[in-house]
């Protein structure tokens, strides 16, 4: 016998379903493939998109914050980029607003299913808000396992995640795991690790200036230019030049 909870969480599955595909827009869909490099052989190859926008997908996932894990990985293992969309802002919110049990759970849940978090929107999305406040006051040693990996998104995750330190006035790792990914080539590493190097550097701009300086040989030139953004534009220009 079918038990009434699969049968309300398939009813709440297909509901959220019917939602997404209802506020659909083929225009902005063609739009989204296009700004997110899913032609074969860019980062994004074979992600499909259906038009909807943030604001959107943010207040469909509201609507449904008590989906089963079940109908999550479901979400999050679609090919269609806003169903992972909404399935990660799913677990933000339920990750905000339980205890640390629930946490843990999450946290694994994550974990378990980090190759779906597969775009730079979706890590920027959930790493911060899942991994990083997870490990804010436990080991971080995860973070230098991502780093390392051969998945573009996980190396990404492990530096963007430490934008929750940061704000914390705690630097130790983003600098540390910044140098590792120094010797990235990828670009969409270089802008992240830039990213968290500027919001260092607006916390303490010695710090930044200190670590600018001691990787001056082998810092990418996009990395720079994010990291020097907020300079003053004498101080900007003299960086640039070396």
């Amino acid at each position: 016998m079918v038990s009434r909870f699969c049968i309300l969480t398939f009813m709440s599955y297909k509901k959220i379903i019917s939602e997404i595909k209802r506020k659909s827009d083929k225009k902005r869909a063609v739009i989204s493939q296009s700004f997110f490099k899913t032609k074969e052989g860019e980062y994004g190859e074979g992600d499909i998109f259906l038009g909807l926008t943030v604001p959107v997908q943010r207040s469909i996932a509201l609507k449904f914050v008590d989906l089963s894990f079940i109908e999550i990985e479901k979400l999050l293992k679609s090919t269609f980029h806003e169903y992972r969309f909404i399935g990660l802002i799913i677990l933000i919110e339920r990750f905000r607003n339980t205890d640390n049990k629930g946490r843990d759970k999450i946290y694994t849940f994550y974990l378990r299913n980090i190759r779906f978090v597969n775009s730079w929107d979706l890590v920027d999305l959930s790493a911060p808000q899942i991994v990083g406040r997870y490990l804010q006051n436990s080991g971080r040693e995860q973070l230098y396992i991502f780093c390392r990996s051969e998945s573009l998104w996980e190396r990404r995750i492990s530096v963007v995640s430490t934008i929750v330190f940061i704000k914390n006035n705690d630097f130790k790792d983003a600098l540390k795991i910044s140098a590792i990914l120094l010797a990235d080539n990828h670009y969409l590493i270089n802008k992240a690790v830039g990213w968290m190097l500027r919001e260092i550097g607006k916390k303490d701009m010695q710090i930044l200036e200190n670590f600018l300086k001691m990787n001056s040989k082998k810092i990418p030139r996009t990395t720079l230019r994010y990291a020097i953004e907020k300079f003053p534009e004498k101080k900007r220009k003299k960086y640039l030049k070396k």
